[in-house]
């Protein structure tokens, strides 16, 4: 092979590789369609930032079961809050990470999807568990709180002889649906290293009924943030507002949200 038809190789093949990072940066400066990017930047910052309210609020509790129910009968307003936003903020993370694993798919669609559907089985599994946590602490309220510590240890002994449940065999996405994003996200450089990492760190964080926070909590709750909420701030800013009609027909739909929550039926 002659020496100038090497070099025309080198050129075609290093043009094609140039040519394939260029659609690659495009792909992940895309705006995304759906939610769209307000919707997106909102939930990527406020998320995380409501997860960490929660996580710090019920911080000088001891995180185990009976600790949680005997801290809500104490202070039922604190705890009520720390849940709340804990349940809301992962209720609030799926536009996040739908957004994240639309990234990872522009050059690497499989780690994409396999990391947006197994964070977001793990999302809906936390959020049927926030449900039982709700429960339990509104049961103390009529039954007293020595009748919930015998009735949550039976609940827990009653899961553990359950031979299946839907929900028993999603705890693993749960877990390690955020290391599949996390991976995804820097091999496709949706997100730096270290980001990627701190991403990766919310496997650590607990799960199950009433578990509190944990001395990880805050690595993984801490890392979720600096993961996401750069992100969110760079999603905002990197588009005009919204327009003037947008923000009319979202005070209409917040109005009739509070109406129907202050005057709707009850149940």
């Amino acid at each position: 092979m002659s020496i100038d038809l090497q070099e025309r190789i080198t050129r075609w093949r290093r043009t094609g590789t140039d040519r394939r990072s260029a659609n690659a940066a495009a792909n992940l400066d895309r705006q995304p369609a759906f939610p769209g990017r307000w919707v997106s930047g909102i939930s990527l910052i406020v998320g995380p930032t409501l997860i960490l309210a929660g996580t710090i609020l019920r911080s000088e509790f001891y995180y185990f079961v009976p600790y949680q129910l005997h801290a809500y009968s104490q202070q039922p307003a604190l705890i009520t809050a720390a849940y709340a936003c804990f349940a809301f903020g992962f209720v609030l993370l799926w536009p996040a990470v739908m957004t994240l694993a639309q990234r990872i798919s522009a050059t690497h669609p499989l780690w994409g999807m396999w990391g947006g559907c197994l964070v977001m089985i793990g999302l809906f599994t936390r959020t049927f568990q926030f449900g039982i946590d709700h429960l339990a602490f509104h049961l103390t309220d009529v039954l007293g709180l020595p009748a919930m510590l015998e009735g949550i240890t039976g609940y827990y002994d009653a899961w553990r002889e359950t031979l299946w449940h839907p929900f028993r065999t999603m705890s693993g996405p749960a877990f390690f649906g955020w290391i599949v994003l996390a991976v995804g996200a820097w091999r496709s450089g949706a997100l730096g290293l270290g980001r990627s990492i701190a991403l990766g760190l919310m496997s650590a964080l607990a799960l199950g009924p009433l578990k509190g926070t944990e001395p990880q909590s805050f690595i993984a709750v801490g890392g979720l943030c600096l993961a996401f909420i750069p992100l969110g701030v760079s999603l905002l800013r990197n588009g005009p507002a919204p327009s003037r009609r947008a923000m009319i027909w979202v005070a209409v739909l917040i109005a009739v949200h509070v109406l129907m929550t202050g005057f709707g039926p009850r149940g």
